[in-house]
C-alpha cells in the first residue's frame, strides 16, 4: 500500500508560480510511474504529468513548457514546479502512483490562479 500527501497548493496570480510536493509512504525507488492529475469544477480529473522510474517524462500539452515534473527518490517525494500559471490552471490537483499495478491517490491540494 501506498500513501500520498500533497502540499504546496494556494492562491497566486496569474504569471506567478508555484511548487507542489507529493510526499510517499512508501519507498519511492519501487515506484515506477509517478503522476499528477488535476480536476477543476464542473470538470472530469484530468493527467498532468508523469515521471517513471526510468527517468522519461511527459506532459499534458495544456502545460508543456511551463510545467516540470521531478523525483526525488531520496526524500521519497515528487514535485511538480509550475510556472507562467493561468486562471485555467486552476483545480485541486491529486498526484498519483502505480504501484503493483494499482493506483493510489492523495487528498489533492488546491491551486487557485486569479486575473
Amino acid at each position: 500500500q501506498v500513501q500520498l500527501v500533497e502540499s504546496g497548493g494556494g492562491l497566486v496570480q496569474a504569471g506567478g508560480s508555484l511548487r507542489l510536493s507529493c510526499a510517499t509512504s512508501r519507498s519511492m525507488s519501487s515506484i515506477n510511474v509517478m503522476a499528477w492529475y488535476r480536476q477543476a469544477p464542473g470538470k472530469q480529473r484530468e493527467w498532468v504529468a508523469q515521471a517513471a522510474i526510468a527517468g522519461y517524462t511527459d506532459y499534458a500539452n495544456s502545460v508543456k513548457g511551463r510545467f516540470t515534473i521531478s523525483r526525488d527518490n531520496a526524500k521519497n517525494t515528487m514535485y511538480l514546479q509550475m510556472n507562467n500559471l493561468k486562471p485555467e490552471d486552476t483545480a485541486v490537483y491529486y498526484c498519483q502512483a502505480t504501484y503493483n499495478a494499482r493506483a493510489y491517490w492523495g487528498q489533492g491540494t488546491q491551486v487557485t490562479v486569479s486575473s
